[in-house]
């Protein structure tokens, strides 16, 4: 199935120095519009408001994730190891450089939104009527089903899925390198060269040689400084929070058949949550963006202020609270809505833990697990050994956040009940 390039094809790139391009289909995959569209969709979604320099897109990450996965099959190559399917390397390679090639504008955000999953959206696009399908299909008719198999996590060779999609895998190693590095913090700087050096195919599944557990307890230390320094932000939440309530107010508004002063497509069918493959490859954020620009001007006054916030960038505030029951935040919507707020749009109750990262949990399937190979062939998992990895894996943080547009807080707080008014106070 490989189709080596006359010439080798060379990215320079801030993380991994070069990227390496051997295959031809590699390239051609590069070169298709669907793959060009990640240049249009930020890794980080709105950190960049938070973080200044963490402005690198999906495409950088895709690539990145490619030159990791080649590197680890090349290792295993070269070691002949009989536990890797030769034949399978450039499904591998496929899948890991598509693996987000499903993500919409800012990502996660917009997935909460609109209720949907990229990784389904990526599988719809390799299946699809796309210049990535027929790319692959040039190669093997049956090789669009497999690439989508392995990222759906249905592929019926976990090790391929192992490499993309696991605890200690090319996707997670790439973005901790290149979040930590655009965003300006150390917190994501592992020893990359030492994990792969280490790295096993043993028994169906990826492993780690045992003499690589500190480096691997190293890992998963800055993946969980990374998701509370970085991903949990608690200002890139406020940015979150407002992407979203915009969306729901455009919703609202839609269903019940407002006129839009600006509305491009394909943001109708967004909006009615009935797009095609074709539709959806047409958002990006450059055209989520220009939208919101215009509905700062928008006669509704909740979807232009939301809008306004999001665009210059005057996001909600947030107070710390650690404990908050149901009745509380009963009694603090009802009490916003009587001074003329309106609590659905103007309060946010956030707790980071409900978000959908997995920093490390041991047990479960070993799909879910790092496993280290000892050196009589036997295999743990890493918490049955580590203890730093037994006392992070325990660790449950994370505190009640509330989050409110200040200047309209301020005009009406005197008329809050003081019980009230006192959740609007740090902490």
């Amino acid at each position: 199935m490989h189709q080596p390039l006359s010439e080798e094809k060379v990215f320079k790139d801030p993380v991994h120095n070069y990227i390496h391009v051997q295959d031809t289909v590699i390239w051609r995959l590069i070169n298709t519009p669907e793959f060009q569209r990640l240049r249009r969709i930020r890794q980080l979604g709105t950190s960049y408001l938070t973080f200044h320099g963490a402005e690198h897109s999906r495409f950088s990450h895709s690539l990145g994730v490619y030159e990791i996965t080649r590197r680890i099959i090349s290792q295993f190559e070269r070691g002949d190891f009989p536990d890797w399917p030769k034949e399978e390397g450039l499904v591998a390679l496929c899948a890991a450089l598509l693996h987000d090639v499903g993500h919409g504008p800012f990502s996660h955000s917009i997935e909460e939104a609109f209720h949907m999953n990229h990784e389904d959206w990526t599988c719809r696009i390799v299946l699809g009527d796309t210049e990535i399908n027929a790319v692959l299909r040039q190669v093997d008719e049956e090789l669009p089903q497999k690439v989508a198999a392995v990222i759906a996590k249905t592929y019926d060779k976990p090790i391929v899925v192992n490499l993309v999609t696991s605890p200690l895998d090319a996707d997670r190693m790439d973005y901790l390198l290149r979040d930590a590095h655009s965003t300006g913090v150390n917190y994501g700087t592992i020893d990359l060269d030492r994990i792969l050096r280490l790295l096993r195919p043993h028994n169906g599944r990826i492993v780690v040689k045992e003499s690589g557990m500190h480096a691997v307890e190293d890992y998963l230390m800055s993946r969980y400084q990374m998701y509370w320094q970085i991903y949990f932000h608690p200002v890139t939440r406020s940015s979150e929070i407002l992407l979203r309530k915009i969306f729901k107010r455009a919703k609202e508004l839609f269903k019940y058949e407002y006129k839009f002063g600006f509305l491009l497509d394909p943001l109708p069918d967004l909006l009615k949550g009935d797009l095609t493959v074709e539709q959806y490859l047409m958002l990006d954020e450059s055209l989520i963006q220009t939208v919101f620009s215009q509905w700062k001007r928008e006669k509704d006054d909740i979807l232009s202020d939301l809008s306004a916030r999001f665009m210059d960038r005057k996001l909600y505030k947030y107070v710390e609270i650690e404990n908050m029951d149901t009745d509380t935040i009963d009694s603090i919507r009802e009490a916003l809505a009587e001074v003329g707020l309106h609590p659905e749009y103007d309060l946010e109750i956030d707790f980071p833990t409900d978000l959908p990262y997995d920093v490390f949990r041991k047990g479960g399937s070993t799909d879910n697990q790092i496993l280290l190979l000892g050196r009589q062939g036997e295999v743990r998992e890493i918490s049955e050994v580590s203890e730093i990895v037994r006392s992070i894996s325990g660790i449950h943080r994370g505190k009640y956040h509330m989050y409110y547009p200040q200047d309209k807080l301020n005009r009406v707080k005197d008329r809050l009940p003081a019980e009230i008014r006192n959740y609007f106070v740090k902490q």
